[in-house]
């Protein structure tokens, strides 16, 4: 009998990492400046795990290649692995407007950003998001969520009138450890957000969405 554990993604343990590593090692390759900057995310910031894996990334690069937009949006650009990413796949007039309210993080940020080829199509903005997405225009080809859980509901009522017909939205941590698969603990209100959010996506009429459950999960919404 062939060893179930092997012969899928998922086990009562979690995630199994070999089927991610394979699809990672035949994938595209990783650029060097990412490698970099994953490295130096898990030895200098704390939480590491926040950082968008690398399988993810080359998603996220994927994604914005075909879509070859002109103009991105991103919450949460943590240390900015995912930002770069996404900027891969600019138009040749586009930018990538990307949202943190952490300062800490800015002088890696800017670090890795002002290395990359895309440095003069990142608009890097500090503070809070539900504040600043009123004065940013759009309107957006591709949106990333991947901020605080609590907020997802707002941001995406904020963003959707913003979007471009046949736009992509993409929302990450919409698995949130497995905890969706279960009842939420009352004082567990960001799985309990996470789990009303996915129910939201699933039915808005105004978009047509597919939940993979890559990594901590990424909904792709295309907006109709």
């Amino acid at each position: 009998m062939p060893d179930q554990k092997n012969n899928i993604p998922f086990t009562s343990e979690g995630i199994n990492e070999d089927w991610f590593d394979y699809a990672t090692a035949h994938s595209e390759a990783i650029p060097e400046l990412l490698l970099k900057l994953e490295k130096e995310t898990h030895q200098k910031i704390l939480h590491p795990r926040m950082i968008s894996g690398r399988l993810q990334g080359r998603l996220l690069s994927f994604i914005s290649h075909l879509v070859q937009p002109d103009c991105i949006l991103e919450l949460g650009t943590y240390s900015g692995y995912a930002t770069l990413c996404l900027a891969e796949g600019l138009s040749e007039k586009g930018i990538i407007h990307t949202i943190d309210c952490n300062e800490e993080l800015i002088s890696i940020q800017e670090r890795y950003f002002s290395q990359s080829p895309y440095a003069s199509k990142i608009k890097r903005h500090n503070g809070y998001a539900l504040e600043l997405l009123p004065r940013l225009k759009g309107p957006f080809d591709l949106v990333f969520i991947d901020a605080d859980k609590e907020n997802y509901e707002n941001y995406f009522e904020l963003i959707l009138p913003k979007m471009r017909k046949g736009g992509l939205l993409l929302s990450d941590n919409v698995m949130w450890s497995g905890k969706v698969l279960h009842q939420a603990d009352p004082k567990d209100q960001a799985t309990a957000v996470i789990k009303k959010y996915n129910k939201r996506l699933s039915e808005d009429p105004r978009i047509q969405s597919v939940l993979l459950p890559l990594r901590d999960g990424i909904t792709l919404s295309r907006v109709l």
